[in-house]
């Protein structure tokens, strides 16, 4: 029974801060994605498809979050985006304090759209509201079709679902359309996107996705100053 408690408890705490984190995003106008996968389905991969789709059109930094090494950081940093390296030491997921002492080494006014790249875990991440405008779940077809069903709540907390490797599924054991009803099953309004990080596959349609996202932060944040 103390378990419970003390789990509510770093719940409220972090929330609380969670939401000093979103008005803080939201009086900047960034539009921020907590990007969320298992280790190894390619959500750095994705990044820098990202960075080199959209080049100047829209200004990124990106929050990056590991258990141990600032490697994924460097590849980053190596496409001359603002990156903060969050080293977990251990830890499974972020927490909205970690998030928090990162966006203040970030320069707000020069971004426009925030990547919160999770620690590689489909369980813990699911929990913590960091701020973001929503989470993104990345899956791999490397990963079998039946993550959704064995994952539900990071599908149910997802705004929207990315399937990285589509080049390789002709040789692995991935059924396409059962991974997507799976996940459509967990969640009706997931939106889907099919990529190769390999191939750049799909990345253009993503990045449509995205630049449309940030513009229509822009315009609603302006509505609400007037």
């Amino acid at each position: 029974m103390s378990v419970i408690t003390v789990e509510r408890k770093i719940l409220a705490k972090n929330d609380e801060l969670a939401e000093h984190n979103r008005n803080l995003l939201k009086q900047n106008e960034i539009f921020t994605i907590n990007l969320v996968s298992s280790p190894g389905s390619g959500k750095t991969s994705l990044l820098e498809k990202t960075f080199e789709t959209l080049g100047s059109k829209v200004d990124i930094s990106v929050i990056e979050g590991d258990v141990q090494t600032s490697l994924d950081a460097e590849r980053v940093a190596n496409y001359n985006v603002p990156v903060v390296s969050i080293v977990t030491n251990g830890a499974c997921h972020l927490e909205a304090k970690l998030v928090q002492d990162a966006l203040s080494n970030l320069d707000l006014e020069k971004t426009e759209l925030l990547f919160i790249e999770n620690v590689g875990n489909l369980v813990c991440p699911a929990g913590f509201d960091l701020g973001e405008n929503m989470k993104i779940v990345l899956v791999s077809t490397t990963e079998g079709d039946d993550k959704p069903l064995k994952y539900p709540k990071m599908f149910r907390n997802s705004e929207a679902m990315i399937i990285n490797k589509t080049d390789l599924i002709p040789y692995v054991n991935c059924n396409i359309e059962t991974l997507k009803n799976n996940a459509l099953n967990v969640n009706p309004g997931l939106k889907i996107f099919e990529v190769s990080c390999t191939s750049g596959a799909g990345i253009k349609e993503w990045c449509n996705w995205l630049v449309e996202n940030v513009r229509t932060k822009h315009s609603h944040e302006k509505q609400l100053m007037y």
